[in-house]
């Protein structure tokens, strides 16, 4: 009777980090709202962002509304494509922050959390990165 709890719980743990890690495979495409606006609401935390595939249209006004979930460790949010319009550095914090910007370059441009504690790797590199496509 023991080992099949055991294995219940192992199939139980298994199933829920294949959702964790399988989770965003879809990209988030922003819709243009009534104002002409395209508007994405960003989560970010415990080394990643949700959604982590973001589709925008070139030349047509982006508002993100980033924060971050409760805890104490520190993000933000960067996304570096000056060539294409794009620069935001924002810190993250449980109340949502508006950052505007209008793509005017098609492209796949990285965002992530700049994050580095001395000795460990950055957020980054723990995966919490995603990618802003902008597209025709």
């Amino acid at each position: 009777m023991i080992r099949y709890g055991v294995l219940s719980l192992a199939a139980l743990i298994y199933l829920i980090f294949t959702s964790l890690t399988m989770a965003e495979t879809e990209p988030y495409h922003a819709d243009i709202d009534k104002d002409g606006v395209q508007r994405v609401e960003i989560v970010g935390g415990g080394y990643f962002y949700k959604p982590d595939h973001i589709t925008v249209k070139v030349d047509v006004p982006v508002e993100l509304k980033v924060r971050k979930e409760g805890g104490i460790i520190p993000h933000d949010f960067v996304i570096d494509a000056p060539d294409a319009g794009i620069t935001v550095k924002e810190s993250l914090s449980s109340e949502p922050k508006v950052v505007r910007f209008t793509p005017t370059k098609t492209g796949k441009y990285p965002f992530y959390c700049s994050k580095k504690p001395p000795f460990f790797k950055s957020h980054r590199d723990k995966g919490m990165e995603g990618v802003l496509e902008v597209v025709e």
